[in-house]
């Protein structure tokens, strides 16, 4: 009985959320090499590495694009290291400017909205309205994780013998179209399901708070902060604030020699705008984890939930902060990427294997149906 529930399960979770999983685990292939490729197709994001102590301060990056881009508001610079340009994002635009950090040189302004950003978007909320969207790969995710253990149920075997392990661990190449399709599906299904479940939960983590929460709750909880004193700015209130400039340069100096461990020459440094109190910048920057730091802006203190390095970090932080990490493949570099590509288009091929193992019994079944005669009263 329990075994036909599952077996239930399987088929109808698997037909509802069939498009939506094959959509994100296509584009998920995509995504999982899009800096590489973009090093690789473009000429302005790998430039000739210098010394650290050559790269220009966040302040002459912001002139220079300013020099070129007057009416536009510039919000950050990324700095990816000593062989890459700085990325610098504008406020209210679709445009990125990469500029050459020795020499000030606007390499390129870029349009976003490019192949990468639809397969992005298509990746997060499927192509939809955004809030419809996320909620649909939000559930689809959900159903995708049931899936699998459900379908893992379905694979184990009854008996553990020479020929249930043939079947279960070996696809038949040389049999007919459809066994190979069954095993295209049962037995790589099985090969990639550690990685189906490590992309199935972190993408749920992503999704619903309230799945994050359980996550931090059952980890044993983020360690409690050590008080930070409130800066009292009730005696700044006639103190000018700093020029914005010279405080991203500031920030950028001291990020780099006082708080950056891993990739210090890689930092993003946000311009402050004239009402704000704290300003965001970001380091260690390594396969693909960050740092987040914020700055009181009068004292260059850090302020709120202080990180430190993620190496030590507790089991629970460690966690959140590797969870884009752990779901996109970056944390191991470019081995882990191949992995987790192939796993991706493992994921995506499942619902059309699948739904062409339920056509063809549903078509043995309509022949048999008619092929049955009519009882005779």
């Amino acid at each position: 009985m329990l075994s036909k529930i599952n077996a239930w399960l399987h088929l109808w979770l698997g037909l509802a959320a069939g498009i939506p999983v094959i959509i994100l685990g296509i584009t998920g292939c995509v995504l999982v090499f899009e800096h590489d490729i973009k090093e690789l197709t473009t000429n302005y994001i790998h430039i000739e590495p210098r010394r650290a102590d050559e790269q220009l301060p966040p302040s002459a990056i912001y002139k220079a694009v300013n020099n070129i881009l007057p009416d536009k508001e510039i919000a950050s610079s990324w700095y990816y290291g000593l062989d890459k340009s700085v990325k610098v994002s504008l406020d209210h635009s679709d445009s990125l400017v990469y500029v050459n950090p020795y020499t000030a040189e606007v390499l390129a302004i870029v349009d976003h909205e490019d192949f990468f950003h639809f397969m992005d978007e298509g990746h997060r909320h499927l192509w939809m309205p955004v809030k419809i969207g996320r909620q649909v790969v939000g559930w689809s995710t959900f159903i995708f994780f049931i899936l699998l253990i459900t379908g893992l149920i379905l694979w184990w075997p009854k008996k553990w013998n020479k020929k249930s392990k043939e079947q279960s661990f070996k696809i038949k190449w040389k049999a007919k179209f459809k066994r190979v399709n069954y095993d295209l599906h049962n037995v790589l299904g099985f090969y990639s399901l550690t990685l189906a479940f490590v992309m199935c939960l972190t993408g749920l983590i992503m999704s619903f708070p309230w799945i994050r929460n359980s996550v931090v709750w059952l980890t044993g909880g983020y360690p409690q902060d050590k008080k930070i004193e409130k800066v009292d700015h009730s005696s700044q209130i006639d103190q000018p604030l700093n020029d914005a400039l010279q405080v991203a340069d500031q920030i950028w100096y001291k990020v780099r020699h006082e708080y950056a461990k891993y990739n210090k020459e890689a930092v993003i440094v946000h311009y402050p705008e004239s009402e704000d109190k704290t300003v965001y910048a970001c380091t260690d920057m390594e396969g693909g984890t960050w740092r987040d730091l914020n700055f009181d802006r009068n004292t260059l203190e850090l302020t709120g939930r202080k990180q430190g390095p993620i190496d030590e970090a507790s089991a629970t932080e460690w966690l959140m902060r590797s969870n884009y990490a752990l779901h996109t493949g970056y944390i191991g570099g470019m081995i882990t990427q191949i992995i987790y590509f192939i796993a991706s288009l493992i994921c995506s091929t499942l619902p059309i294997t699948g739904f062409y193992i339920w056509w063809g019994k549903k078509r043995k079944a309509i022949k048999k149906t008619k092929r049955t005669p009519l009882a005779t009263p």
